[in-house]
């Protein structure tokens, strides 16, 4: 039997009405996967993804989310071979102050300005998960070969 681990991250965004669109990112300070993503985590025995999604949202910006939407899937096997699998939501509704965590520093970026900052490895990839409605999953496979579907 495959063993599999489940983990989240979102992107909270803002629409101005100038037309630009603002969204939120954290410079990692993780040395398994350092630079700029968007928060989130893993989801805990007993607790539903959204559940999962809004709790790691809120402990590492100070934000409380709603309204989340599934936008995608990212997915590939652990050296233990675990399948390790991250629900991509993103959401514009929230509240609350802004703070950074443990986790590395947050901050809002415009959307079209994301290719300035130290991105996490492959994270440009799968923003086009969270942008593109006819992208669902960013997979590795086996040989670590990626492939947007």
């Amino acid at each position: 039997m495959e063993q599999a681990i489940f983990t989240n991250m979102c992107m909270v965004y803002d629409n101005k009405s100038d037309g630009t669109t603002n969204i939120l990112v954290q410079d990692r300070l993780n040395k398994n996967w350092p630079g700029v993503t968007f928060p989130g985590g893993k989801v805990e025995k007993g607790e539903s993804f959204v559940e999962s999604t809004i709790r790691e949202i809120k402990e590492e910006t100070g934000l409380t989310v709603s309204n989340l939407e599934l936008c995608g899937i990212k997915q590939f096997q652990t050296n233990d071979d675990a399948r390790y699998v991250v629900l991509l939501y993103k959401t514009n509704c929230f509240e609350g102050e802004l703070k950074s965590s443990d986790e590395g520093k947050v901050f809002w970026i415009k959307a079209d300005e994301i290719d300035n900052y130290p991105l996490a490895n492959d994270f440009r990839k799968m923003y086009e998960i969270f942008i593109n409605e006819n992208m669902s999953e960013f997979y590795y496979y086996k040989s670590w070969n990626l492939k947007l579907l």
